[in-house]
């Protein structure tokens, strides 16, 4: 009987959805999220669900700053994001798929002044890490003393992900910083939330403000004018009339919430 009951209590002890050993600092840290917008077109809905998330009471004094282009060795097409980044962002946002060493250097100046400022850098890795590793080389030459591995993480939810990062990058950065992979954000119940949902297609009663509005409708838009198109990867739940943000799991895993379930329950909790 006394093994029984510590088995049901031990079953009964829920996994931590974060597990870092450090928290994002709202008030020191910079969060960047690195967008691929190549081919899938999930990332336009992400970067969407991002400015719906900062936009929010809880989150909107955050320092951060989103960056297209972030692409890796896969082949195909890209999903031109510019026209929707500049509505979301305004100037926030650097565009890497224009010109890749001026991004480096523009994103590593923003990423320096927080790291000499005290603050640590956290990374959503909306794609690849290709252009993670090369501006952790520029972070790294400019301040040799920083200890990477403590003051830079990286949070990576796709196995696909990293197989079409080139191999060198990718191992660069599990060797120079502090590296999480979490489940995938296109499934519900796996201990992220799950953002990639065919069915849901009713986002509009949840949002309030006519900016936020505008944004989702161009991200909509440009998603069905891309998805699928000259050899692009086809997006079922988008294709189906639905939504896929799952990028944004990683965005969830660094600011360590933990109250969402899925598409429904983040749009009824941040969207107004």
């Amino acid at each position: 009987m006394k093994y029984k009951i510590i088995l049901v209590v031990l079953a009964f002890i829920a996994i931590p959805f974060k597990s870092s050993a450090k928290d994002f600092n709202l008030k020191k840290d910079l969060l960047l999220v690195h967008f691929d917008c190549k081919t899938d077109v999930d990332d336009l809905q992400t970067a969407a669900a991002l400015a719906t998330l900062m936009s929010n009471s809880k989150f909107s004094k955050i320092k951060y700053h989103a960056v297209a282009g972030t692409y890796g060795i896969q082949k195909g097409l890209y999903v031109p994001p510019n026209k929707l980044f500049k509505l979301a962002f305004g100037n926030n946002w650097t565009d890497a798929n224009k010109n890749f060493k001026n991004a480096i250097k523009q994103v590593k100046m923003i990423a320096i002044k927080t790291l000499k400022d005290g603050g640590d850098i956290w990374i959503a890795e909306a794609g690849q890490s290709d252009f993670t590793a090369e501006l952790i080389k520029a972070i790294r030459l400019e301040l040799p003393q920083l200890n990477s591995k403590d003051r830079i993480h990286v949070v990576q939810h796709s196995d696909w992900n990293e197989k079409v990062t080139s191999k060198e990058s990718l191992q660069f950065v599990k060797k120079h910083i502090n590296y999480h992979k979490i489940a995938d954000g296109n499934v519900v119940g796996n201990g992220t939330p799950g953002f990639r949902t065919p069915e849901y297609t009713y986002w509009k009663k949840n949002i309030k403000t006519k900016k936020l509005i505008k944004i989702w409708q161009l991200a909509i838009e440009i998603s069905n004018k891309y998805n699928g198109k000259d050899g692009r990867y086809n997006n079922e739940a988008i294709s189906a009339g639905g939504l896929d943000f799952s990028d944004l799991s990683e965005v969830c895993w660094i600011l360590g919430i933990q109250d969402i379930k899925d598409t429904e329950q983040f749009f009824s909790s941040y969207a107004n």
